[in-house]
Parts: structure tokens; C-alpha cells; sequence
């Protein structure tokens, strides 16, 4: 596997960091994953714009400039041999603050890390999309948004795998989170959707969550649709009365959910609203992906 390494192509037994790295040591960085539909990226300016707000909002210099990245991105495609007509790509872009002596001063690390790993996506298995997936409510809450803004995209993801151990240990697709106010967030990874009469919710940015990159396409989409949309506070209860539950990210799309905990949604298959959604992405991919760079 080739990995892009601050600005050489190396082979992954070559790709070493520095355990002096404040990434390593202390979470100090940001990330953005990415997908490819063949050989174009789906939404990639727009990942890239939120990897550089994310690190101007931790003080953390992106040195590598946005014009650059569409080439790097393509050429690590092509180097990995995915995002061709047989092998769509999964690509992870890591920034961290560097290596530096210990301590939390930033200006203790001069250089910025920066990795891109690439490989073949592996989507979730087809049964997953036909059946539907469960999830719980994990007793772990969404970090405080004062504390560490949700908008930033962090390396530090321990809230979030705290939330999946829940999952896993109740043998659950994923957690959902509630937030400081018992409000729905989000799911570790991905963002929460629901329908009621035909309505479409989704917990509003100020509960705490990420701004999804595909869950702006799926409201885009739905308003194309002409369907009701509301942004707002929403508790469990409020889900538990759902008609049709679904999860979205980059990587899996739209993911009908079936049960929340012991309660089945609606009446536990995917729901119409949610496979005309995910039909509707289907054909709109193309819309949403960026061409790659002439050779």
C-alpha cells in the first residue's frame, strides 16, 4: 500500500511518524475520510473545505495547499489501484500537530503531520441495506459543545468509541447519543434521521452534533423530493414513535434502521420513504462527485 507521508509517496513499512507526535501523544489533530464512486471523489471540495476549518479552529496549519490536494488524491487512487470501474476508494486524510517535546504548547511542534491512507472500500454487507440494522441509546453523551466543538472533525474519537463499546456489547449495528439535555445527536459515526407521517426530523447542529457532508446531501435531496423537513430538539421518545429510522456517512450511504434498543421502528423493515431516499442517492451520485484531474 502506498501512503502519501508529509510530501512523498512511501510504501506503508516505510510510513513511520514519530512517537514524539502530539497526533500520537495527545489527539492533537483532525481528519477527514472520503469515497470515491469509481474514479470520482463524492463531495470533495467540500471535505476538504471542513478539514481546513476544522484545523483553523484548533490553530493548526494545513501545509499543504487546497489546489494541491485534488492531485494528491487522484494520484493516491492510482497508486493503490482503486477508485476504477471495479474498486471504489476509501481515502482517510490526517492532519496532526507534529512532532514536538512533551507538553501541550502547540509551539512545541514545528511541522504538521500529514497522512493519506488509501484502500479499496469495503461497504457494508447487502443484507444490511435489505433488513435494516438496530442500534441502542449508549449511556455515553455527546461531548459538550463548549467543551470541544462538534464541528471539529478530531482525532481524539474517544466519546465516540466509548459510545460503539455500548453497541458492541449489546451485539447493535451502532449507539446513538443524547446530548447534555437528553436530546438525540447522533450516532458514533454517522448522522440520525427519522420519519413521522411523512416527515422528514433530523436533530438540529446546535444539539451538538457534526454537520454531516452526506447528510447536507440527503436534505438537499429530500427537499427535491418535496418532502417536510424539520431540524429541531428531539428526544427518544420522540424516535421510538418513528415510522422509518435511517443513518447516514460518507462511506455507507443511507442505513435503514429497524430497531432502536428493544423497539422496533415503524414495522421493522425499511420504510418507503427511506428506500426512495436511498434510490434518489443512488442516481444523484454522480451530481455530487467531483471529476478526477486530466492526465
Amino acid at each position: 500500500m502506498w501512503i502519501y507521508l508529509n510530501d512523498r509517496f512511501v510504501q506503508d513499512h516505510e510510513a513511520v511518524i514519530s512517537v514524539f507526535d502530539h497526533g500520537f501523544l495527545y489527539g492533537d489533530g483532525v481528519f477527514e475520510t472520503m469515497r470515491s464512486y469509481g474514479p470520482r471523489l463524492f463531495m470533495r471540495d467540500h471535505h476538504l473545505v471542513r478539514l481546513f476549518q476544522s484545523a483553523d479552529a484548533i490553530g493548526l496549519r494545513v501545509p499543504i495547499s487546497p489546489a494541491q490536494w485534488t492531485e494528491i488524491l487522484h494520484e493516491a487512487m492510482v497508486r493503490n489501484q482503486v477508485g476504477s470501474d471495479h474498486r471504489d476508494a476509501y481515502l482517510r486524510i490526517t492532519v496532526s500537530r507534529g512532532a514536538g517535546d512533551i507538553g501541550l504548547d502547540p509551539a512545541l511542534c514545528p511541522s504538521p503531520t500529514v497522512a493519506v491512507l488509501t484502500k479499496w472500500l469495503v461497504p457494508p454487507a447487502p443484507h444490511l441495506y435489505e433488513q435494516g440494522v438496530s442500534v441502542v441509546v449508549a449511556s455515553t453523551r455527546r461531548n459538550l459543545p463548549s467543551a470541544l466543538p462538534p464541528q471539529i472533525k478530531t482525532t481524539n474519537f474517544l466519546n465516540n468509541i466509548l459510545a460503539k463499546r455500548e453497541a458492541i456489547a449489546a451485539n447493535a449495528f451502532d449507539s446513538l447519543l443524547l446530548n447534555w439535555e437528553e436530546y438525540l445527536t447522533e450516532s458514533t459515526t454517522s448522522n440520525l434521521f427519522f420519519i413521522r407521517s411523512g416527515r422528514l426530523s433530523t436533530p438540529a447542529l446546535a444539539c451538538g452534533l457534526l454537520a454531516g457532508i452526506t447528510r447536507q446531501v440527503v436534505i438537499q435531496l429530500a427537499k427535491e423530493l418535496h418532502l417536510p423537513i424539520e431540524e429541531g430538539y428531539f428526544t427518544v421518545d420522540q424516535l421510538h414513535q418513528a415510522d422509518e429510522c435511517f443513518l447516514t456517512n460518507t462511506s455507507m450511504e443511507i442505513m435503514p434502521v429497524v430497531a432502536v434498543g428493544d423497539r422496533r421502528v415503524g414495522n421493522g423493515a425499511p420504510g418507503p420513504l427511506t428506500l426512495k431516499l436511498r434510490a434518489r442517492f443512488t442516481e444523484a451520485r454522480n451530481r455530487f462527485s467531483d471529476p478526477s484531474p486530466s492526465r
